[in-house]
């Protein structure tokens, strides 16, 4: 008997158990039913309404049409009437208890259930009695009688429908085709953005018929993409669908297997989603640089909850196109959003780019918005950037230690007071060169090995010693410009003080205004160098300015007026040596002309050719980088061809100041 009572208990208890499910919310209340009335079920924002005819629940849920719900009767009997919604968020169902009925409230169209598309009736809307809801984890909370509520679920407990996605898209597509207002192209960016967000969410919780499914038929285009976990994951690749009439035809996108593992590794889950956002349009990812993305084509990938970087296994990106212009090459770039600035800019870092005849591979360590920029015929090739690297090396080695012997030698030469002023401006020049060329020997090293905060000190030192180095020859040409227009070269008390203040209190207020400003100005900054074997780019990083148009204007502009100042005061100088000229000494003031250009630092002004392309450029690039990676070895060289020249001939003793390195006699020649 006690095992016949077992079996019969068992099932029963069984069906009790599964049966009780905890809901994640409860709204109930009491109705008056004061005549024959029915209960209305049909789609909208999670609102329940009561009137005479109809107590009218409203759920976003997908009826199939929008237009259309479900209508159930009610007890014929009048009266007050008990009823109670729950919704359960685990497998997304609505209950509904009214009474002694139960009803299942369904989420797709059933045929056990009527519908209609006649309009009812809201007339007479009365009120709901003893209202109160509870959500899960909460306290039952008593609200006033009304006739409407809105039901207090998260929206994110709220199931996402197909229609719910197209319609953000058809509002995202017509924001993006409507011209651009005003000075309000950073906001319209941000708020474009903001829309695509909101929509990458939907998409995340999107209920799919299939296995895959795309969405939208103008300028966005979203796919979702589910992938079960397998004891062996494989790759997954994606193809778009063919365009015709754009640069850009489709695109492949192969996803490795490692990425799904990794997924796997950090929380169980009954499926991956893959979202792929196609974007025929640039409007919401503009820079600063105004850059073209080739075709106006944006291709987003990303893993639903998770957040993927620093692959082992690259992701592959493939843009179909047509073939590119011969002075235009592609470039594979992402989308890196800036919270501190009005806008973001596109990146280069973790993607390597193999270019083909109509094809562009990007290979990619990580997972967000990708394009191919249109960039102007490679500026320095694999082969040219090992050779400059290495002259540069070996050239600013020298120049360092010729600098510092230089230094030791200035400082012993002479101690009368009328060369004690040139001799410490020369000096404190070649310090200057000495610190510039010490910090870009080790700033690569800085931006490969160290952290990001020492990468920014170093930038910062590095254009320290720039804007010191152009100060030091600034004052050099001033120094000049004593010894050959002041006729009275008098000797003013703290004047070396004063040199040194602006030589190098100047650079130091310039590099602090910019550092104060944004800490990131300074930092790890990459050059694209193209790589002919395989017909890609690497990056060639060092630790120095981030931003191109404080570059631009600090560096360019500064040296600008540097050059223009000492080119007049190297004529005069020119000048005075055609001068003295009828007197012989060619090979003097040659070497002395040369001397003064290096001094000066005029072959710094082939910069300017940097901006022209082609053989003309890669020879101007050498030329600068062989005689400015030098020039504290060719100052180190000047002086002592100088001094032996001297000790050859004792008459040039007394030689003008403007063909020695020490001016000591400068007014006697140029009275």
């Amino acid at each position: 008997m006690r095992v016949l009572l077992l079996l019969l208990l068992s099932p029963l208890q069984v069906v009790g158990a599964s049966s009780h499910q905890e809901e994640d919310f409860r709204f109930c209340g009491d109705r008056n039913q004061t005549e024959n009335s029915s209960i209305i079920y049909e789609h909208g924002r999670a609102t329940i309404k009561n009137t005479a005819q109809a107590l009218i629940i409203q759920w976003p849920f997908s009826p199939g049409r929008r237009n259309s719900y479900y209508k159930y009767s009610l007890p014929p009997a009048l009266g007050r009437y008990r009823f109670c919604i729950y919704w359960f968020k685990a497998n997304r169902t609505l209950r509904l208890v009214y009474g002694k009925q139960r009803f299942p409230l369904p989420r797709e169209t059933s045929s056990s259930i009527t519908r209609g598309k006649e309009s009812h009736k809201t007339e007479g809307t009365t009120s709901i009695f003893n209202v109160s809801y509870i959500l899960k984890g909460g306290n039952n909370t008593s609200l006033d009688s009304a006739s409407e509520y809105s039901l207090p679920v998260s929206p994110e407990s709220m199931p996402v429908w197909e229609q719910d996605v197209e319609e953000q898209l058809t509002a995202l597509d017509s924001l993006i085709a409507q011209p651009p207002a005003p000075a309000a192209g950073a906001t319209e960016q941000r708020m474009l953005r903001r829309k695509l967000g909101e929509l990458e969410k939907a998409l995340a919780k999107v209920e799919l018929e299939g296995q895959n499914q795309t969405f939208g038929k103008a300028t966005v285009h979203a796919t979702v993409l589910r992938v079960q976990p397998t004891q062996a994951p494989r790759h997954l690749a994606f193809a778009s669908q063919r365009e015709e009439g754009g640069e850009v035809h489709g695109f492949m996108v192969d996803l490795p297997s490692s990425l799904f593992v990794m997924a796997k590794e950090r929380e169980e889950v009954v499926e991956h989603r893959v979202l792929v956002m196609d974007i025929n349009s640039q409007t919401m990812f503009q820079d600063e640089n105004s850059s073209h993305v080739l075709g106006d084509k944006v291709v987003g990938i990303s893993l639903v909850d998770t957040v993927v970087a620093n692959l082992f296994d690259p992701v592959v990106l493939t843009f179909f196109h047509n073939q590119l212009p011969r002075n235009v090459t592609s470039l594979c770039v992402f989308w890196l959003e800036d919270t501190t600035a009005s806008s973001g800019s596109w990146d280069s870092s973790g993607c390597t780019t193999v270019t083909g005849h109509s094809q562009t591979d990007c290979r990619c360590n990580h997972l967000t918005y990708f394009a191919v920029l249109m960039v102007s015929s490679p500026e320095i090739a694999y082969i040219h950037r090992d050779y400059l690297s290495i002259i540069t090396y070996i050239g600013c080695l020298i120049s360092a230690v010729a600098s510092i012997c230089t230094i030791f030698f200035l400082y012993f030469r002479s101690k009368q007071r009328d060369q004690i002023t040139s001799m410490h401006i020369h000096m404190n020049l070649l310090a200057a060169i000495f610190l510039l060329d010490i910090t870009f020997l080790i700033s690569e090293h800085l931006a490969s090995i160290s952290s990001e905060a020492v990468c920014r000190a170093g930038g910062l030192f590095l254009h320290f010693s720039l804007l010191s180095c152009l100060t030091w020859m600034g004052i050099e040409g001033y120094n000049l410009y004593r010894l050959v227009i002041e006729v009275f070269n008098a000797y003013h008390d703290h004047f070396l003080r004063k040199l040194c203040l602006v030589g190098w209190g100047l650079p130091f207020f310039c590099v602090m205004l910019i550092f104060l400003a944004s800490w990131t100005n300074y930092g790890p900054f990459s050059i694209p160098v193209y790589e002919s074997v395989g017909g890609k780019y690497t990056n060639a990083t060092i630790c120095w300015i981030t931003s191109p148009l404080i570059h631009n204007i600090m560096n360019l502009g500064f040296f600008s007026l540097v050059f223009l100042f000492n080119s007049v005061m190297l004529g005069a100088m020119v000048r005075e040596i055609l001068r003295q000229n009828k007197k012989g000494h060619k090979l003097k003031h040659v070497l002395a002309l040369f001397g003064l250009s290096i001094l000066l630092g005029i072959p710094w002004a082939l910069v300017f050719f940097s901006f022209t392309s082609g053989v003309f450029r890669l020879v101007s690039l050498y030329i600068f980088t062989i005689i400015n990676s030098l020039q504290g070895f060719l100052i180190f060289l000047w002086y002592w061809t100088m001094v032996v020249q001297a000790r050859k001939s004792p008459d040039l003793q007394s030689s003008s100041d403007s063909v020695k390195l020490q001016p000591n006699s400068s007014q006697s020649h140029l009275g």
